[in-house]
């Protein structure tokens, strides 16, 4: 998934450059039926857009089975993915109504609101961040407690490294995170930032044995998030609660059905994406519950909580990264609950 810029920086990045891309905003496809269609014909697909957060992967798998299952078309409207990367300016594109969709973390979404971004959260993309501390299996660290005094490889201004620190009463030696594993497959006590759908399957397949801890399991939990910009959800209620239906229903099939449909438009749009590597992520979001979250706590997919919100905000204050809390209806919309199943 993409590699999280820290917090602080990215909402100063996303206020310097907004300006730019308001400038450049060109206005969204017309929803009037073609000068061409015949009198009588079905109306046209709608069409909005999806903006990823990296390029085509497994953890993007819910959109791609949508897609490729048809079911956005059946509520009337086509979704079209433009992949991520560096420099994918979702926060900047949706705030200046450039594309109708993007996803990032709830705790970025947050702080970018609270700096007067029109943006706001819809629907989760993930109940629970994939984000975790990856260590060698011999470490003797096997818990957040454990971490004090320890060196770890991770993004500066985290959130979630403040929160561990305050929480678990640690002090952590911090190295900028360079977003490779040349220095963990060296090092049986180097621990580091990593996505745990992604980077312990390519320690597996250079020999190590890799244990995490799942950042979620430290008390600090946000959403992977979608959200859009007030301006799109105050004229287009219905566009939004197709796609979040169309979207928890695509979920729901590449997790728990065959996901082979979107894996095979994932390959399509990023062929450095084998099955193998595609199969090992959908295991781990279903094994760590990531998606789909816990049912027993009331979880399922791309359902967001007023409490989760609140409880995500009154972190972000305790770490002092936000100032002072924030309504949780000015972060995000509670009116498009996705459908249980």
């Amino acid at each position: 998934m993409r590699r999280h810029f820290p917090n602080l920086l990215l909402v100063s990045f996303s206020l310097t450059t907004l300006a730019f891309f308001a400038g450049c905003t060109k206005p969204a496809e017309s929803a009037a039926p073609a000068a061409n269609q015949a009198p009588g014909a079905p109306a046209a697909p709608k069409t909005f857009r999806l903006q990823t957060d990296w390029y085509a992967q497994a953890e993007h798998g819910g959109y791609y089975q949508a897609v490729a299952k048809g079911f956005y078309r059946e509520l009337g409207y086509e979704l079209g993915i433009d992949q991520g990367g560096p420099g994918a300016f979702g926060v900047q594109k949706v705030a200046a109504n450039q594309i109708e969709f993007s996803m990032g973390r709830s705790d970025d979404l947050i702080l970018a609101i609270q700096q007067g971004l029109p943006v706001v959260i819809i629907t989760a993309l993930m109940e629970h961040d994939p984000q975790a501390l990856l260590l060698h299996e011999e470490n003797p660290v096997n818990s957040f407690a454990d971490l004090d005094g320890k060196t770890v490889m991770a993004a500066p201004g985290s959130a979630f490294v403040e929160h561990i620190q305050i929480r678990h009463k640690v002090r952590l030696n911090l190295v900028p995170v360079n977003y490779g594993l040349s220095q963990f497959m060296a090092d049986k006590n180097f621990i580091q930032q990593c996505f745990i759908t992604n980077e312990p399957y390519f320690v597996l397949k250079n020999g190590g044995k890799p244990k995490t801890l799942l950042i979620a399991g430290s008390g600090y939990d946000p959403y992977r998030v979608i959200f859009t910009s007030r301006k799109y959800l105050r004229e287009n209620p219905d566009a939004v609660r197709a796609f979040v239906d169309a979207s928890a229903r695509g979920w729901a099939d590449f997790l728990g059905g065959d996901p082979a449909p979107g894996m095979a438009l994932i390959s399509k749009d990023n062929d450095k994406m084998d099955a193998e590597f595609m199969r090992y992520s959908i295991d781990a979001m279903n094994r760590y519950k990531l998606v789909a979250g816990d049912p027993a706590k009331g979880e399922r997919i791309g359902l967001i909580t007023r409490e989760r919100i609140d409880a995500q905000i009154a972190s972000l204050v305790e770490t002092k990264l936000l100032p002072a809390p924030l309504p949780a209806e000015k972060v995000a919309s509670f009116d498009f609950p996705p459908p249980s199943r």
